[in-house]
């Protein structure tokens, strides 16, 4: 497989290069969306939590309420470290099953990954990064999501800076711009990895032969 990290800041549009990456033939392993997943009743990080931040964050269908809990992290840095201790090392197991699961292939696998912050620790072979001013985001958070503005700029601020971001990237998608543009950057970008794919393999073949 030829092994892809994504990352941005919430409200740059990851998701969606996410979604269009996977239109055009990416395998997706969504960190995201595993986290919801281990936090469901039953699932492994499930009670660690509620024994932590308390019943409170149990919505009335027995699930843990993703709001109430945001709320409490959010505005806490020692919160969100304990979160992430409880939830990080069952999401990085479940991602590290999905990569087994692709090792053998030679598909374009991306890790969505919001943290993203040491290429090296996750062993990927190129870095996407996607971009956008912070008003921009913000502005997306409050009208998409519904999110209070300093809600939105609190979260914002809790994750790493844009400089910091981009910093780990082979590429920089730009989304501050048209849907038709982010779409053609896409391409670009997915052309780009395909080329990269290609290389490697070549690369990987010759070191093969005797």
């Amino acid at each position: 497989m030829f092994l892809v990290g994504l990352t941005g800041g919430i409200g740059s549009g990851k998701s969606t290069v996410a979604d269009l990456l996977a239109e055009r033939g990416a395998v997706v392993i969504d960190a995201d969306e595993i986290a919801r997943e281990v936090v469901f009743p039953g699932a492994v990080a499930f009670h660690p939590v509620i024994d932590r931040f308390g019943p409170e964050v149990v919505g009335p269908d027995g699930r843990i309420d993703r709001v109430a809990l945001a709320q409490i992290v959010f505005a806490d840095e020692q919160a969100r470290k304990d979160l992430e201790a409880i939830t990080h090392p069952a999401i990085g197991q479940v991602m590290a099953e999905r990569m087994a699961a692709e090792a053998e292939t030679d598909r374009i696998v991306v890790l969505d990954i919001p943290l993203l912050k040491d290429r090296h620790r996750m062993g990927v072979q190129a870095v996407l990064v996607v971009d956008c001013p912070e008003d921009l985001a913000v502005e997306r958070l409050v009208k998409f999501r519904q999110f209070d503005e300093k809600d939105a700029r609190r979260r914002i601020a809790a994750q790493i800076t844009r400089d910091e971001r981009k910093a780990l990237a082979d590429v920089v998608i730009d989304n501050s711009g048209s849907r038709q543009a982010l779409h053609d950057a896409v391409d670009r970008v997915w052309e780009w990895l395909d080329q990269r794919r290609a290389q490697l393999a070549t690369s990987e073949a010759h070191e093969r032969q005797p």
